[in-house]
């Protein structure tokens, strides 16, 4: 799996707000991101707009930390920040995904991004209480995992579902009584919810499958349906056709 590098963009405003980007930086790396900051990279005499080039047309994600004073430079085409809003609008970036720049707020109480991202939205880094909130935010979209997937859709409830067939019925067994012991280990009992998200499989196919093992002699429920086990007959079965080591 490839490592997202983020470009973080940013005013040096004061000590205090250099420091907030550096520990910004450093907690991102240590969360599988490949955060790019001045601060690590540059030395005196080092070529500024070679560094900002480089890193904002090859960077995944482009973070720009928003103060007064960065959203000010921005629109007004000044120092660093000027020159990376230069680059980030010109032919050099005219085929980036437009989900690439993450502005992030730090104002209070005003909440203002530079005019060429009025459109975009934003995470709000402003109010210290929510930091972990809106750090967390930033980590699942660089890492494109959202807190909140788009569920599929259902069926019609005006319309009469079909009968589903079940398809390759000997396969499914064999791959959930195998999940199934691979979870209980030496353990009484697996989770039947450990198997349903590790299998991505409904848990009506779940208790179906569960209950043809069951009527095979291969496993038994335990307790309340949440927990399953595999007898002996079916940790034999398993090992006899190789479905377990």
């Amino acid at each position: 799996m490839s490592i997202p590098k983020a470009f973080i963009s940013y005013s040096h405003d004061t000590q205090e707000h250099k420091k907030w980007a550096l520990e910004l930086a450093t907690r991102l790396r240590n969360n599988g991101i490949d955060a790019i900051l001045d601060q690590f990279e540059l030395q005196p005499g080092a070529d500024l707009p070679h560094f900002m080039e480089t890193h904002l047309s090859t960077s995944d994600k482009v973070i720009m930390v928003c103060t007064e004073k960065y959203v000010e430079k921005a629109n007004k085409g000044q120092g660093g920040v000027g020159y990376e809003k230069m680059i980030i609008t010109s032919n050099l970036m005219k085929n980036i995904d437009g989900n690439k720049i993450i502005p992030i707020i730090r104002q209070n109480p005003k909440k203002e991004v530079p005019t060429f991202l009025k459109s975009k939205l934003y995470i709000d880094f402003s109010k210290l209480d929510d930091f972990e909130f809106c750090y967390d935010e930033l980590v699942r979209t660089i890492h494109s995992s959202p807190l909140f997937e788009k569920p599929p859709i259902g069926n019609n409830p005006f319309k009469p579902v079909a009968k589903e067939k079940l398809e390759d019925d000997a396969k499914l067994l064999n791959t959930v009584l195998a999940t199934i012991i691979e979870n209980q280990g030496i353990s009484s009992y697996a989770s039947s919810q450990y198997i349903i998200v590790k299998l991505s499989i409904s848990p009506i196919l779940f208790k179906i499958a569960v209950t043809k093992l069951i009527n095979s002699g291969y496993a038994k429920w335990f307790g309340d349906n949440s927990l399953v086990c595999v007898t002996d007959k079916g940790l034999l079965y398993a090992y006899e056709n190789k479905l377990v080591s």
